[in-house]
């Protein structure tokens, strides 16, 4: 048998949220925010390098250089409308890497529309989260990637809960497909979506027995959100009542496998007339059969808080997570007013925030801590680091996922799978949020991630992937000077400016206890003799620990 067949592929610890531990260094209350200014007017500063990698860290996964130099030369609004066009064609699906003669599905073939085989389906899910990766370290320029993992932590669903990779694809797909589409829309067919329906029992509601599961995470997660507590289960946004009311709108839906879809069923549908409270106006929605739940969706979005709501959870995710009273004044509440006016479309809502002088404030770059996914596919991205072709798809879906898809579990982001219903902590745990990114397990993974990738490169049977530091000292305006060099690259892969200690602190890793024309001499030699190895190793080895030291730097933890 080919030995393809025998692989297996690890798989990371299941993380609950309340495994996450607490320190003396995280915040014990949200920090002040008085000094970050400006509201949707548009941005009338320099549009500079730093101005530019700062749009590209936050609609993308790592700030590459030529990405960088794309936007800058377009400019500020041609870069965001280009970020923002949904025009390019949805990925291929994935295919089996697996060699075994006795799956259904043929080496290369894709699984996704295939019958539901529990033999193999584990595996295959992984085998989706490396596809899923590829598409990420693939991506063009584009906001899609960045939007398709929001949507995935704002409308949870577990793979290992939903267990069908073909459950995950399509849920997958409907995400991606409507990244940067109508709000409404999506929350129209993530209620209906196969996947869902099982991971919040949609599927066990019945007229009988109504299951609140998703009836109430509709509320509080997806759509309108809890608002203060005003008794118990009650909240200014929604009450219990409007809990039970919406489980019994949503009765009579069933998810099925042979056709991954989903179908109504009249019979086990609550006929009777729903009472909604004081929240909804004391609305009634009656019998409509298989369009009823578009009745419930439709009285929610009546509502401004459900777009105020929606507009909270992509500022935290693209700007920053304290939303402070001016903050709500100035930011929150006139997107939620540009939703609500283009009818819940996203697109008119994010390319108002990337144009504006809040986003551009000096003091929101910076702020954020990387979640681990732009942690690990930012540094690929950002070095260029190359995986096997896709000829050779087998050990690229394997390296994608060994080396970036669990290295990112490991630091407790495991795509695909969210601790829970809400998503991670870090999006959501007041006064801690992104601080919960930064632990005694995550850091010393992070750290050996860095190490491993700049001192010993990544190796697969007989693909080694490595960090070639060449080309980024090439792309500096005068990378004969060791000055020039370390600014530049700390400008390239940092969002916050170095002070003169700290470049002689890198510039200690490049040349330690040497004079600067030492850098001038070495480099020189190797520029004029490229093709010397012994030259070439020299020059590397240096660049390496200059970049090894970069990555230890907490600057480079931020976005």
């Amino acid at each position: 048998m080919d030995k393809k067949s025998t692989i297996t592929l690890p798989q990371p610890p299941r993380l609950e949220s309340t495994e996450i531990a607490l320190n003396e260094f995280m915040n014990a209350q949200l920090p002040l925010t008085e000094n970050l200014e400006g509201g949707l007017e548009p941005f009338g500063g320099t549009w500079d390098y730093r101005q530019a990698a700062h749009l590209i860290r936050r609609a993308m996964f790592g700030g590459r250089k030529a990405d960088v130099d794309q936007a800058l030369a377009m400019g500020l609004d041609s870069a965001v409308a280009a970020l923002l066009d949904d025009s390019e064609m949805l990925p291929d699906p994935p295919v089996n890497i697996f060699n075994d003669p006795e799956d259904d599905v043929p080496l290369g073939e894709t699984f996704v529309f295939s019958p539901y085989n529990p033999n193999y389906d584990g595996r295959r899910r992984s085998v989706t989260k490396a596809w899923w990766t590829g598409l990420m370290l693939n991506q063009s320029f584009s906001l899609r990637e960045k939007m398709t993992l929001f949507w995935h932590n704002h409308f949870v669903t577990e793979s290992n809960v939903v267990r069908d990779s073909r459950y995950l694809y399509k849920y997958l797909t409907l995400l991606r497909e409507n990244a940067l589409g109508n709000f409404k829309s999506l929350v129209q067919q993530v209620t209906l979506d196969p996947a869902m329906l099982r991971y919040l029992n949609g599927n066990e509601n019945v007229a009988s027995a109504p299951n609140e599961n998703y009836a109430r995470e509709l509320l509080e997660l997806f759509t309108i959100g809890k608002g203060p507590t005003i008794a118990p289960g009650n909240y200014t946004n929604f009450t219990e009542q409007d809990v039970v009311e919406a489980a019994r709108v949503l009765t009579g839906w069933r998810d099925r496998r042979f056709f991954i879809d989903a179908i109504f069923q009249n019979g086990q549908h609550d006929t009777g007339l729903k009472h909604f409270s004081n929240s909804f106006n004391s609305q009634q929605i009656s019998n409509n059969g298989a369009n009823e739940y578009l009745d419930l969706i439709d009285m929610i979005f009546q509502q401004p808080e459900t777009a105020r709501f929606i507009c909270r959870k992509l500022y935290r995710w693209f700007v920053y997570y304290v939303i402070d009273e001016t903050t709500e004044a100035n930011i929150i509440e006139p997107l939620s007013q540009i939703m609500i006016a283009n009818n819940y479309e996203v697109k008119p809502v994010l390319e108002a925030l990337f144009q504006s002088a809040h986003f551009h404030n000096a003091l929101t770059l910076g702020v954020q801590i990387k979640n681990p996914i732009e942690f690990t596919v930012g540094l690929f991205r950002q070095h260029e680091i190359e995986f096997p072709s896709g000829e050779d798809f087998v050990e690229q879906h394997i390296m994608w996922y060994i080396y970036v898809y669990f290295e990112a579990a490991l630091q407790q982001m495991d795509l695909g799978d969210p601790p829970n219903v809400a998503g991670w902590a870090a999006y959501y745990q007041e006064p801690q949020f992104q601080q919960l990114w930064v632990n005694s397990v995550t850091i010393p993974n992070r750290a050996r991630f860095t190490d491993n990738i700049s001192s010993f490169g990544l190796p697969y049977e007989g693909f080694f992937s490595y960090l070639d530091p060449i080309p980024m000292a090439m792309s500096t305006s005068n990378s004969l000077d060791p000055n020039t060099l370390i600014a530049e690259i700390a400008e390239m892969l940092l969002p916050l400016a170095l002070t003169p200690n700290q470049l002689d602190f890198l510039k200690e890793a490049l040349i330690p206890g040497l004079p600067d024309f030492e850098w001038t001499v070495e480099w020189g030699d190797y520029l004029a003799d490229p093709e010397d190895q012994d030259k070439l190793i020299a020059v590397s080895t240096k660049l390496r620990a200059l970049l090894r030291t970069m990555f230890s730097l907490g600057e480079y933890h931020l976005s």
